[in-house]
């Protein structure tokens, strides 16, 4: 299997436009929120007070893919996705309607926002060419908000040197 470098350097090489990376910052986590509300229905069962559902099953094995790629990043990774997991499951636990209504409007609303991100990178994104890329970009988020924070400098260093440089929205268009 690929490093947790390789992964997020080939996510990366994606995103090389600043103004797609920070679309990704906003349209991601509405893409993975929007995902546990709508599998946080059926209720399959309550362990501890604790609903297990489609979401949790997900979650739980998309953190152990993290905490085997990174343990830091993975750690990181459960915290923020345990906080999807509680703001899903009220959702889920209101009307049909309310609960498809918000799960399928922040899926929709989160894609437009990264499509519009990539039209400004003029590339497809990564999922295109390799599925993984739906399981990184929240990864990739986080990443680059520890970076952005001064962490993990040396796994900055790696990716950007594999990824290339980085574009402003000028750059991107040849209006330099």
């Amino acid at each position: 299997m690929r490093t947790l470098t390789d992964q997020l350097a080939q996510y990366a090489a994606y995103h090389r436009d600043r103004r797609n990376i920070a679309t990704h910052f906003v349209g991601i986590p509405m893409i993975v929120l929007a995902v546990q509300v709508l599998l946080s229905r059926p209720l399959l069962g309550d362990v501890a007070g604790v609903p297990v559902t489609p979401a949790l099953l997900v979650t739980a094995l998309t953190c152990a893919y993290y905490l085997w790629l990174d343990r830091p990043l993975g750690v990181l990774m459960a915290l923020l996705m345990a906080a999807g997991l509680a703001l899903a499951w009220p959702l889920a636990a209101q009307t049909a309607a309310l609960w498809l209504w918000s799960g399928i409007g922040l899926f929709v609303l989160g894609w437009v926002i990264q499509f519009v991100g990539h039209i400004w990178e003029g590339r497809k994104p990564a999922f295109v060419d390799d599925l993984v890329g739906l399981v990184i970009g929240p990864l990739f988020v986080v990443a680059e908000i520890v970076f952005a924070l001064g962490g993990r400098r040396a796994l900055h260093a790696a990716i950007e040197q594999r990824a290339g440089p980085l574009r402003s929205g000028r750059q991107a268009l040849g209006t330099h």
